[in-house]
C-alpha cells in the first residue's frame, strides 16, 4: 500500500468506462473518441511495427525512419477527418497567434483571426465565443470555439476528467512489475520495452491517432496534420530506473493521452496539430546514458557514441535495437521533425516536497522553472589485490577505504555548497568478501544551481579524493560519463501556463526549480517547452513509494487538457 492507504494500483470501479471503454481500456463499442471504430482509422494495422503517414507531410518516411504507410483518402467514421479528431482543421492556415503568447502568427503562415473572437475558426467549425469564469475559477479571456455535435457518444453522466487515466493506469500497471520489490524493471530496448511500446501504440489508436516511430526509437501519437507546422507535444517516457516507482515518466504519458480524452469531452476542436510522444532510454537505467532518444534528437549525442554505449552485460546500444527491430544506423538528430513543433509541455510526477511543504499545502500543480546542471562522472580506485586474512592493515593498498572515504566527502562538499552529490553504483573487483579489492569504482551523481558551482563541487570532490588515495597508497582516475547544462524553462511560455493554472483567487501555480534531469530540459535547445509539476506527498522518487493521490492525479490531467486547450486553440 501507499501512503495515505490507496494503492496506485487498485483496480478502477467495476462497469462500464466512459465512452464505453472498458476496465482494460479497449473500447466496448463501434466508435470510440471522435466516431472511431475500436481499431482505430481505416487501413492501420494494429501491430506494434505499423506507422501512419510522416512527419514532413510528403507521405514518405524521412530518412533514415522507419517505412511508414498512409491512411486511405475519404472520410472517417463519424464525420472526422482522417487525422483523428473530428474537425481539425488542416494546412498552416490552421497555426494560430503563437505559443509563446506573443501574439503572432508562425512565420510564413496567414494571419488568422483570434478563435476568442466569438465566430468560427478558421477552417469553418463553429463554436461560442463568450467570456466568463476560467479554468479553477479564475477570469479568462472568451472561450475557444467548442462544439458538441460531432457524432461521439457523450460521456456518462459523473464523468470525471481522471476516469480515462485511471483505467489506462490499471492495464499498464503490471507491464515490468518486480513482485519482490513492487518496483518497475522497464529497460530501454528489453522485452517489457517492447510491451510498453506496443501499449501506448495501442491506446493512441483507440483515439484515433496516428502513430509512428522516429529514427531515434522515440514513438509519436498525432492528432492532425504535423506538416502544418506549430505542433503542441506533450508526453514523457515509459521506462524506469531499476525498481523505480511507477509514476515518473508513466504519469506523464497516460495524462497525455487522458487529456486529449478530456478536450473530446469539452468538445474543444484544436486550431494546431498535437502529439503525445513516448521517448526512448530517458533514465539512462541499462546504459548509463539519460535521455537518449531526445538528445540523439536535438543532436545533442554523437550517434556513433550513442550505438558503442554499453549495458552490463557488454550489450552495445545498436545490438539491442536492431533485437528489437529499430535500425541503429538511421539514429541522429532530426531537425525537421523538432522544427514543427510550437511547444512541448511535459507533465511529472514532482520528485520531492516542495508542493506538500507548501505552507498551505493546497496546490496539486505547479510550473517547471529551471533544470539544474548535473552530471555523471566515474571514479576508479586502484590498488593491490590481496588476502583479507593475511595482509597486515599498514601493507594494504586499500582502494575500498579511497571509495568509502570519497562518498562522505561528496556529501559533506555537497551541503556546503548548497548542492547535490552521492554515489549510487559501485563497482568492486575481484569482488571477494576475503579478498582486499584491487579495483574499485563509483559514479557519481552531482547537481547544483548553476554550472560553476557544480564546476567547483566535482572539483572538491575530486581533490578530497586524490589527498585520500595519497594516503592510502591507491591511485584515482576520474572519467566523465554525461553532462546537460542548466536550463531556464521558456518565460514567456512558463508564465503563461502559471496564469492559466491560476487558482480562484488568481494567484498563478507556483514556480518550482528541479534538480532532476528531462526530456524537457533536453528539447529546450531546440523548441520553447514547459513542465508541470504534479504533487507528490511521500516526495520520494525512483523508488516504489513514489505516488501521486488518485485526486491530484485527476487535477493532473485537468490541468494539462487546460495547458493543451490553451496552446492549440489560442
Amino acid at each position: 500500500m501507499t501512503p495515505g492507504g490507496t494503492d496506485p494500483n487498485t483496480t478502477a470501479p467495476g462497469g462500464p468506462a466512459p465512452g464505453g471503454m472498458n476496465r482494460r481500456g479497449r473500447s466496448e463499442r463501434v466508435s470510440g473518441p471522435g466516431g472511431f471504430a475500436d481499431t482505430g482509422p481505416p487501413g492501420v494495422v494494429s501491430g506494434p511495427e505499423s506507422v501512419v503517414g510522416s512527419v514532413d507531410g510528403r507521405g514518405a518516411p524521412g530518412a533514415g525512419t522507419s517505412s511508414a504507410r498512409r491512411e486511405p483518402d475519404g472520410p472517417v467514421p463519424g464525420g472526422a477527418d482522417r487525422r483523428g479528431w473530428p474537425g481539425v482543421v488542416s494546412g498552416p492556415e490552421s497555426v494560430v497567434g503563437s505559443v509563446d503568447g506573443r501574439g503572432a502568427p508562425g512565420a510564413g503562415t496567414p494571419p488568422a483571426r483570434d478563435a476568442s473572437s466569438g465566430g468560427a475558426p478558421t477552417g469553418g467549425a463553429e463554436g461560442a465565443g463568450e467570456a466568463g469564469a476560467g479554468r479553477n475559477g479564475a477570469p479568462r479571456p472568451a472561450a475557444p470555439d467548442r462544439t458538441g455535435t460531432d457524432g461521439a457518444a457523450d460521456p456518462p453522466a459523473g464523468w470525471r476528467a481522471g476516469d480515462s487515466f485511471d483505467r489506462m493506469w490499471q492495464d499498464l500497471a503490471p507491464l515490468g512489475r518486480n513482485p519482490d520489490t513492487s518496483g518497475y524493471r522497464r529497460h530501454a530496448w528489453t522485452p517489457v520495452d517492447l510491451e510498453l511500446r506496443a501499449w501506448f501504440a495501442d491506446r493512441a489508436r483507440e483515439r484515433g491517432l496516428a502513430v509512428e516511430t522516429d529514427r531515434n526509437g522515440n514513438q509519436w501519437a498525432l492528432l492532425g496534420d504535423p506538416a502544418a507546422g506549430g505542433v503542441v507535444a506533450t508526453g514523457s517516457h515509459l521506462d524506469s530506473v531499476p525498481d523505480g516507482g511507477a509514476f515518473d515518466g508513466p504519469l506523464g504519458v497516460v495524462s497525455a493521452l487522458a487529456a486529449l480524452d478530456e478536450l473530446h469531452r469539452r468538445g474543444v476542436r484544436p486550431r494546431r496539430p498535437l502529439a503525445v510522444v513516448n521517448f526512448a532510454d530517458e533514465e539512462g537505467a541499462r546504459f548509463g546514458l539519460a535521455c537518449v532518444g531526445s538528445r540523439l534528437a536535438v543532436g545533442a549525442l554523437d550517434p556513433e557514441r550513442a550505438r558503442r554505449l554499453r549495458d552490463a552485460d557488454g550489450t552495445t546500444l545498436a545490438s539491442a535495437m536492431e533485437r528489437a527491430g529499430h535500425d541503429p544506423g538511421a539514429i541522429g538528430a532530426d531537425p525537421d521533425r523538432l522544427g514543427r513543433l510550437a511547444a512541448f509541455v511535459e507533465l511529472h510526477v514532482e520528485q520531492g516536497r516542495a508542493l506538500a511543504a507548501s505552507p498551505d499545502g493546497g496546490r496539486a500543480i505547479g510550473v517547471g522553472s529551471a533544470v539544474w546542471p548535473h552530471g555523471r562522472w566515474r571514479l576508479d580506485f586502484r590498488g593491490e589485490a590481496n588476502h583479507a586474512g593475511t595482509t597486515r592493515l599498514e601493507d594494504r593498498r586499500d582502494p575500498m577505504l579511497t571509495y568509502a572515504n570519497t562518498v562522505l566527502a561528496a556529501r559533506k562538499k555537497a551541503r556546503l555548497a548548497g548542492a547535490l552529490a552521492g554515489f549510487g553504483r559501485v563497482r568492486v573487483e575481484p569482488n571477494a568478501v576475503n579478498a582486499v579489492p584491487s579495483l574499485v569504482s563509483g559514479w557519481l551523481d552531482a547537481r547544483a544551481p548553476d554550472h560553476a558551482c557544480l564546476d567547483e563541487l566535482v572539483a572538491d570532490i575530486g581533490r578530497a579524493a586524490a589527498e585520500r588515495a595519497r594516503r592510502d597508497g591507491t591511485v584515482l582516475e576520474i572519467h566523465r560519463e554525461s553532462f546537460t547544462d542548466g536550463v531556464d524553462f521558456d518565460h514567456a511560455l512558463r508564465d503563461r501556463l502559471a496564469a492559466v493554472l491560476a487558482d480562484p483567487e488568481g494567484r498563478p501555480a507556483p514556480l518550482l526549480p528541479t534538480g532532476a534531469g528531462h526530456d524537457a530540459g533536453i528539447l529546450a535547445a531546440a523548441l520553447p517547452t514547459a513542465m508541470l509539476y504534479v504533487r507528490n506527498p511521500t516526495g520520494v522518487s525512483h523508488a516504489p513509494a513514489e505516488h501521486a493521490t488518485v485526486e491530484d492525479r485527476a487535477a493532473g490531467v485537468t490541468a494539462l487538457a487546460d495547458v493543451l486547450e490553451e496552446l492549440s486553440c489560442r
